[in-house]
């Protein structure tokens, strides 16, 4: 049996859609104060659910009794409700959910987490470290911990500033330097892939996707695909430098890691991703097509 924790969110609930489709048995955790909606789409997929809150030790052990393996997309930077911050869920709620998994016997546990610039150190990074050491020295079970490149669902939409709609894009940096962006759903893929595989894996696995490509590549493919010149918008390194100088917000500060890493460019090498997902990843322009028909 696996445990899916955030099987509320992005990644979570695509995992959940795989695991349902491949008539894998899984237990969804949610959190009492999910979103009714997506609860409801979690109980379409399985009738074995918990609610229990990485905050709350006490119902982790509950959550774990009885699972071989755990995955787990927790983050609060886009969901944090009263009491979730970087320090209560992204650091010591994950630690207490690899704590409760080896008292209760997990052999796996697939976390999601990112590559970091260790020129720009963040409360996020920091905390996605510690969980990532807490599941290497394990000695009770297997730890895996899948660094994703940029989601292009997320760093190429509106919420970042990246308005396809009405062809205006913000970038961070001069967008010159390359990323290896990936689909959230090819994660997903590598994740469910990496619970059952009979390849063997275990400490830090880049997940990238098929190509890298700079911001301004991008923005030309998706000029050329609308047929439309964008209006760009760059935040100079300057800038972000200061602000992070200045921020007095773990949030804010993470976040302002992130987009001084995405200036500098994130290339990886995709083959253990592809060795994971088995099939087509997802290609900028596959994402440009399917947001372009929308519009």
């Amino acid at each position: 049996m696996v445990l899916i924790v955030g099987s509320t969110g992005l990644v979570g609930t695509e995992i959940c859609h795989l695991f349902s489709k491949q008539n894998i048995p899984f237990r969804a955790m949610v959190r009492k104060d999910s979103a009714s909606e997506k609860v409801d789409i979690i109980k379409s997929l399985t009738t074995d659910f918990v609610v229990a809150d990485l905050k709350d030790p006490t119902s982790l052990d509950a959550s774990c009794k009885g699972i071989d393996s755990i995955i787990s997309t927790v983050s609060c930077t886009f969901t944090a409700r009263d009491g979730d911050t970087i320090e209560t869920v992204d650091h010591q709620g994950q630690l207490a959910l690899v704590l409760a998994a080896q008292h209760a016997g997990v052999k796996k546990f697939v976390f999601i987490s990112f590559a970091d610039n260790k020129s720009y150190p963040n409360p996020l990074s920091d905390a996605k470290r510690a969980v990532e050491k807490a599941l290497i020295s394990s000695q009770s079970m297997t730890g895996i911990s899948l660094q994703a490149n940029y989601f292009m669902e997320i760093w190429l939409s509106p919420a970042i500033g990246f308005d396809y709609q009405n062809a205006k894009a913000r970038i961070y940096g001069a967008g010159e330097n390359k990323l290896s962006w990936i689909s959230y759903k090819d994660v997903a893929k590598a994740a469910v892939a990496a619970i059952g595989s009979d390849v063997h894996f275990s400490g830090i696995i880049n997940i990238a996707g098929p190509e890298a490509l700079s911001p301004n590549e991008v923005i030309q493919l998706f000029e050329k695909a609308q047929n439309k010149i964008f209006e760009v918008e760059y935040i100079p390194v300057s800038a972000l430098q200061e602000q992070m100088t200045n921020a007095d917000h773990p949030m804010q500060k993470s976040f302002t890691g992130l987009m001084l890493q995405y200036a500098e460019g994130l290339r990886m090498d995709p083959k253990d991703t592809i060795k994971l997902a088995r099939g087509h990843l997802t290609l900028i322009e596959d994402y440009i097509k399917v947001v372009s028909d929308l519009i």
